[in-house]
This record gives C-alpha cells, structure tokens and sequence, in this order.
C-alpha cells in the first residue's frame, strides 16, 4: 500500500463527526419516556415491564433510583433493548440544570434559603429553579461544567445504552431574558463568550456528539425541546430525532392555537432533515387527550401521554 493512501485511511478512521447518521431512529414510532422506573415496581420487575412494553423507543434514567448505586447494568440494558426487534434504549442526561440527587453534587454547594448557592459552591452554579428546587441553573458553556456532564455521558456510554436523551437544551432562554426590560431577546449575545446563548448551547450539544461518536457513530442524540435550535442546520445535522412537550395542551388546558402554531413551525427544519419527532403530552381528561392524539395524528409524529413524573409507560399513540 502506498504511504499516501495508508494516510488518507487513518485520516478518515481517526476523525469523528458530530453529525448524525443517517435514518437510524426512523424505525421507532412508539415510545416511552420513565425516569422513576421503581413506579413499575421492584427492580426485576421494573425491568420485565420495561423489556415486555411495546415500545420501539425507551428513555429511562441511567439507574433505577436515579442514583450511581442503583445504575443499571449493561446486561440489564441489553435484555430491555433485546425483547423487541430493533429497539432502541437511551438514557435521560440533563445538560443545561444540575440536580443535587446527581453523583457530582457536593453538599457543599447547599442552597441558602433564597435558593441561591452557598459561596463555597462553584462559579459556574446559579440560582435553584423555581418550579424544581432540587435543580439549579447553570453556566452550561463553562468547561468544569461541561467536565461533570462529560463524565455522565461516559458512564452512560459504558452501560451501553443506544444514545442520550438530552433535557434542559432550552436553557439559553432563561439567559436570554433581558430581566430589567422584562422582555426576551432572540439570539442574544453571551458576553462571556462573544457567541449568542443559542450557538453555545448547539455548540454544547455538538461536543456531547463528537464524544459518543468517538465509541459508538450510531450514538444517538435526542434533545428535549429548545425546538428554535432547530434553525441551525449544524445543529439538526448532529441530533438523531427531537422531543417536544406539551406542544397541544398543557396538563389539561389546551393550548393557544399561536402558541402550537409558533412551537410547531420550527419541526419543519426537522421534517425537511428526515428527523423523527416524538411529542409528549402530560393531559388526563377526555378532551385533552382527543385534541393531542387528533392533532399529533395529523402530523404523522408518535406521540406520548403520560404522567409529568415519569413513573408510568403512559399511553403511546403511532403517528398516522
């Protein structure tokens, strides 16, 4: 072989791409999304409900109790994944909040009572989110940390699971609330970056695909929400498939028609990719749930009714 062809070789064999593969999750037009898997019970038979469901699609916390002695294992992992054809398991990975029941918290950073950090808490931790206590803000661009997310990705990544489901990527709209004028600024610049909070965080999402890309080039990225991302054609590049909440009701309230319209409008960056979306709706009355199944039918994407903790399979409807 000639030196210059072997060169070309290993240059292609050492790169790695952010991009996504093409159609490796188009297959899945049913899911379920758990993240308090005891709800189905104890351990073996959360796992046995979980492996006989049918769905095509499970997004599941890394461990059981969402905690690392309770993780699941790699076998564990393989005999959901193995009960039905071409299933595909993935893990929940929060990128954008730190949660204080995750392995990196320290107790340390304790909130005080206004909710915000001790000052022993590192600079990159901000405020404790109203609607969830136990989770805080952050800088999500700072490399420490971008560190701790890293090395849950990795760990996610040796359990074995098909990709990560990636929550919070919606987090550059709480930077980009000017709060004096109490308006929001789209594109808004981070002056700590000199990037806007929207190419930071795609930016973000890209370095997560790169490394599992470098174990698996399969590995698939989902995204939860953060549907204006999608305007980026680097960004629908690296994502496998994107999930949306409560995009035609909000528990059991239906949604303004503007606001599903305005939501709505970005998946057409991701229809036009050959992107699956998967819609998931927390309602529970009979009108609710008719509006979201009539509207995600008319759509064609799968959709999910569940309970907003997670505890359940809820109710998976194929898109038409």
């Amino acid at each position: 072989m000639k030196l210059a062809t072997l060169l070309c070789l290993l240059s292609v064999v050492g790169s790695v791409s952010a991009n996504e593969p093409p159609n490796a999750i188009r297959s899945c037009k049913s899911f379920a999304y758990l993240l308090q898997a005891e709800g189905l019970g104890p351990r073996e038979q959360a796992i046995e409900r979980l492996a006989g469901c049918d769905r095509d699609l499970i997004v599941m916390d890394y461990a059981y109790y969402g905690d690392a002695k309770s993780k699941w294992t790699r076998s564990e992992i393989e005999r959901i994944r193995a009960a039905r054809a071409n299933r595909k398991v993935v893990a929940y990975l929060a990128l954008g909040e730190a949660g204080t029941y995750r392995f990196y918290w320290q107790t340390a950073w304790d909130s005080n009572k206004d909710g915000t950090p001790d000052d022993d808490a590192p600079s990159w931790l901000l405020a404790a989110n109203p609607d969830w206590p136990d989770n805080y803000k952050v800088l999500y661009w700072d490399a420490m940390w971008q560190r701790h997310v890293l090395k849950h990705l990795d760990e996610i990544i040796a359990q074995g699971f098909d990709g990560v489901y990636l929550d919070i990527v919606d987090a550059f709209e709480f930077f980009e609330h000017d709060r004096k004028r109490d308006r929001w600024i789209d594109n808004r610049p981070n002056p700590l970056t000199g990037n806007t909070y929207r190419e930071d965080m795609i930016a973000w999402v890209r370095t997560i695909a790169e490394r599992a890309r470098r174990s698996n080039p399969q590995f698939l990225i989902i995204p939860h929400n953060g549907l204006q991302l999608l305007e980026s054609k680097r960004f629908v590049k690296t994502i496998s498939a994107v999930g949306v909440e409560d995009l035609f009701t909000h528990g059991n309230r239906l949604q303004r028609k503007q606001d599903t319209n305005y939501r709505g409008s970005f998946l057409k960056h991701a229809d036009k990719a050959n992107k699956s979306v998967f819609l998931i709706e927390y309602c529970r009355n009979a009108k609710a749930r008719t509006h979201a199944i009539q509207q995600a039918n008319s759509l064609g994407y799968p959709l999910l009714i569940t309970d907003r903790s997670l505890k359940t399979l809820g109710q998976s409807v194929h898109g038409e």
